[in-house]
């Protein structure tokens, strides 16, 4: 089995130690991107990946790929284009504090991709799966087409794609919304992730009853049947609906779940208090890469989305973009060893 994801990744500069941008003459640098922090998680599970994007010809560029190399993550279709790698700022929220990105990603190499320079057909001829994100047609017209060609090439396949709606609106700035462009990305997905606030944001969808920034940690997640409901009647190609369910005390403190929706009926995951959260950064792409691992290799829905959440739990432990986590680290929480007591 192998999984294709396409999108950008960025040079991630994360001011240490809570401190505010401003008050920082140094940074911690990683890598960031929805779609690579996917493929890190399911090649760190020890599945195939074919993480595709483009980059330019250059040392920041080659550490990157050097980077995703060491994680497993196959690198060999990425292309060389491009002038630059989009920058990613980060400061760490604590307690009332929020965390905070900024993004510097303009003219970036994927940004400028040149429509129909990317052999979908040769890439997607053995895959068992494609995953997109709303970020990657938020960044260019030419992305968004070339996204788009990647999405049906997949149907045509038969390979089952995956979109997480990701909706990030300060990123559409070539002249089209999202609510535009996105319904016919979305139309040839089979599973689809997103929040409450991407399916409001991108298809006016909504749960009654909901203020996302007043939960006081506390969802009820019978409320969200109505969005997946309503999301299925507009894309009836999908056969999953997966919601993230986030609710926010503090910086530092939050609850974790999620419910998954087959037209039938809703399932709901474990339920974590995160306290001390050392990076939330990429933890719903923890959760989308743990949801695509559970599904292909448990083939059982609610394995599959407990395995998701579990994984997503234990990333906020972790620093940077990426989950190192294992299969056994994840199981063992799933299990309810959640002790933290040291392992010798």
């Amino acid at each position: 089995m192998k999984v294709v994801t396409f999108g950008e990744i960025m040079v991630r500069l994360g001011a240490p130690d809570y401190l505010k941008l401003i008050q920082t003459d140094k940074f911690e640098v990683s890598y960031a991107g929805a779609e690579a922090n996917v493929a890190v998680s399911i090649a760190n599970y020890g599945m195939e990946t074919d993480y595709i994007t483009c980059l330019p010809d250059n040392p920041i560029a080659e550490r990157c790929i050097m980077d995703l190399r060491g994680h497993r993550v196959g690198v060999e279709h990425i292309q060389r284009s491009g002038k630059r790698m989009g920058i990613l700022y980060l400061e760490r929220g604590s307690n009332a504090r929020p965390s905070k990105v900024y993004y510097d990603r303009e003219d970036s190499s994927i940004a400028t991709i040149q429509e129909g320079s990317i052999d979908w057909n040769e890439i997607l001829k053995d895959a068992t799966w494609f995953h997109w994100t709303g970020i990657t047609p938020a960044l260019s017209e030419n992305a968004a087409k070339e996204c788009l060609k990647a999405i049906k090439t997949a149907n045509e396949l038969g390979v089952t794609v995956s979109c997480d709606i990701n909706y990030r609106g300060n990123l559409w700035r070539y002249g089209k919304t999202a609510a535009e462009v996105m319904p016919e990305m979305v139309a040839g997905s089979d599973i689809i992730l997103g929040n409450e606030e991407d399916c409001e944001k991108v298809f006016s969808i909504k749960p009654q009853n909901f203020d996302a920034a007043n939960t006081g940690g506390q969802v009820d997640q019978s409320s969200f049947i109505s969005v997946c409901q309503q999301m299925m009647q507009k894309f009836p190609r999908c056969k999953k609906i997966v919601v993230t369910l986030r609710g926010a005390i503090n910086a530092n403190h939050n609850t974790w779940g999620g419910v998954l929706y087959d037209g039938k009926q809703l399932i709901e995951s474990c339920r974590y208090d995160i306290t001390d959260i050392v990076d939330r950064v990429g933890g719903g792409d923890s959760f989308m890469g743990g949801l695509i691992f559970g599904l292909l290799y448990y083939e059982n829905d609610e394995k599959a989305l407990e395995f998701a959440t579990a994984a997503s739990c234990l990333k906020h432990t972790l620093k940077g973009d990426f989950n190192w986590v294992t299969i056994s680290e994840v199981e063992s929480l799933i299990g309810g060893d959640a002790s933290g007591r040291v392992k010798r």
